[in-house]
């Protein structure tokens, strides 16, 4: 933004700074005029026949004791402000670096908590979590494209193979670019999904966790029966504020990992909500491999699948969990990823309780 130039922060408390002292001088030696004039001061020096007398011989004083002030305080005032104002020199050389594009920088301002120090806190803080977002976001970026140039090279590949032999049989080659289609057509879906919810663009309704869990699970029935997976839901109602489209989403992705990254056969998922005094949950646990904490920690990472990196015909997209924390981040929820001791994982949502309805 464009303005007008103008006097400094630093100038304008060293005049204020001078003004203060030379009014504070002024008051004082008028208090010392008054008194000498009325004859109240025990240690007068003067031998004062008039106020006019008084004046002449008060005068010079006055100017020099106010010259002296002004000086003094212009000087005292300048060196003081640039000391006061030092601190704020480092957070604005930080903050030009930072919109320079270097978010690596710290001010780590050293001294005691004061204002100064509490604001280049904050911003050091501001900064660490906006490297990490730009970060996170570059990696990501990285990784999408990465995701969406596969089905690309391979329906490109398909459509060479095909112009280059002519009589080949069309029905596999169809049934392959239809299947790279559909990936690609999930991955589209599941990014924007995740951008969607990133944003909080919602309108926050009443929702019960217990019913959307049970419409999850419906949904996912045929999946399971087909993997010889059992899935058991139990809990009581949980109401709670937010997306029911959003909220069935994530319950959808936590049920569906379930079910696909489970044992080979018999297999089983337990659904289960519950209600606590801070809020509402709901948890998905599923048997399977062993997990290590390490893997753990990582699995809510963008296009990160665990053990099972052979895309199979229910492999995902690489972004069910991903959505899960962005779906809870943005209902102010916690996400929380176990290992189980016997193997597989155990998933829990924690969202704030809706507040009991009020009768009119």
């Amino acid at each position: 933004m464009d303005r007008a130039p103008g006097l400094s922060v630093r100038l304008k408390l060293t005049l204020s700074y001078a003004g203060f002292l030379m009014v504070a001088g002024a008051v004082l030696l008028a208090v010392g005029y008054f008194s000498l004039s009325r004859g109240v001061h025990p240690g007068v020096i003067f031998v004062v026949r008039s106020h006019a007398d008084l004046l002449r011989k008060f005068a010079p004083t006055v100017a020099v004791v106010l010259a002296f002030l002004l000086v003094f305080g212009l000087v005292g005032g300048w060196f003081l402000a640039g000391r006061m104002l030092a601190p704020l020199t480092r957070i604005t050389d930080a903050t030009r670096m930072a919109a320079s594009g270097s978010l690596s920088h710290r001010i780590r301002l050293p001294g005691r908590r004061d204002e100064f120090r509490e604001l280049a806190d904050a911003f050091d803080t501001m900064l660490g979590r906006l490297e990490a977002h730009v970060a996170e976001q570059q990696r990501f970026a990285a990784n999408a494209s990465h995701e969406l140039r596969t089905p690309l090279a391979i329906t490109q590949t398909l459509i060479d193979v095909a112009r280059n032999d002519p009589n080949r049989d069309t029905g596999e080659l169809v049934a392959r670019l239809h299947g790279v289609n559909r990936r690609a057509i999930d991955l589209t879906e599941a990014l924007l999904l995740l951008s969607r919810a990133d944003q909080r663009s919602f309108t926050p309704e009443h929702v019960d966790l217990s019913l959307i869990a049970e419409e999850a699970t419906e949904t996912l029935l045929p999946l399971a029966e087909r993997r010889g997976v059992t899935v058991e839901t139990c809990g009581d109602m949980t109401p709670t504020i937010g997306s029911g489209a959003l909220l069935l989403q994530l319950t959808t992705n936590l049920v569906h990992n379930a079910i696909v990254h489970n044992l080979p056969d018999r297999g089983t998922v337990w659904v289960t909500t519950r209600v606590h005094p801070e809020g509402v949950e709901i948890s998905v646990e599923n048997t399977g491999e062993q997990l290590t904490p390490e893997l753990v920690s990582t699995l809510v990472e963008p296009f990160q699948r665990g053990s099972e990196r052979i895309r199979t015909d229910h492999a995902g997209v690489g972004l069910g969990l991903a959505i899960v924390d962005s779906i809870t981040r943005a209902h102010d929820g916690t996400l929380t990823l176990t290992p189980r001791p016997a193997g597989g994982l155990c998933v829990t949502v924690q969202l704030a309780a809706a507040p009991p309805a009020t009768g009119l």
